[in-house]
């Protein structure tokens, strides 16, 4: 059996997901630093887990958005909703019908989420709209 490395720095990690809410420079950084922050998950309390991915779906940063997609993070129906990826948003309606009622990092929903990506994100809205 192959080692495992050990575990990621909770403060990095930390820093890392609030990186992810808005400074892109910062997750370039961090990620070139260490490769495996780019789907770790803080906890806020309570089971509030966010990764950087979140942060940035979250606040409408689709710079920094795409460059984690890019890199390997997890696409998740919340960034796919702010980036308004409407296919994506309707192939995880397909599988998980009620997904649109399960909120995000910090009780954010989805509707929040496809509102931060604002004209690229207008046909996620219409269909978010329509389920109700």
């Amino acid at each position: 059996m192959q080692e495992r490395p050990p575990a990621l720095d909770g403060d990095k990690v930390r820093e890392f997901v609030i990186a992810g809410h808005g400074n892109l420079d910062r997750v370039k950084e961090m990620l070139a630093e260490e490769p495996g922050l780019i789907n770790a998950a803080w906890d806020w309390g309570g089971g509030d887990f966010e990764t950087a991915l979140g942060g940035a779906a979250h606040t409408g940063s689709a710079d920094i958005a795409r460059y984690l997609l890019a890199n390997g993070a997890h696409m998740t129906i919340y960034a796919a909703a702010m980036l308004g990826e409407l296919a994506l948003v309707k192939a995880i309606l397909a599988v998980q019908p009620d997904a649109h009622h399960n909120p995000g990092a910090h009780g954010i929903p989805l509707m929040v989420h496809a509102r931060q990506g604002g004209e690229a994100a207008a046909d996620v809205i219409a269909l978010l709209e329509s389920l109700g």
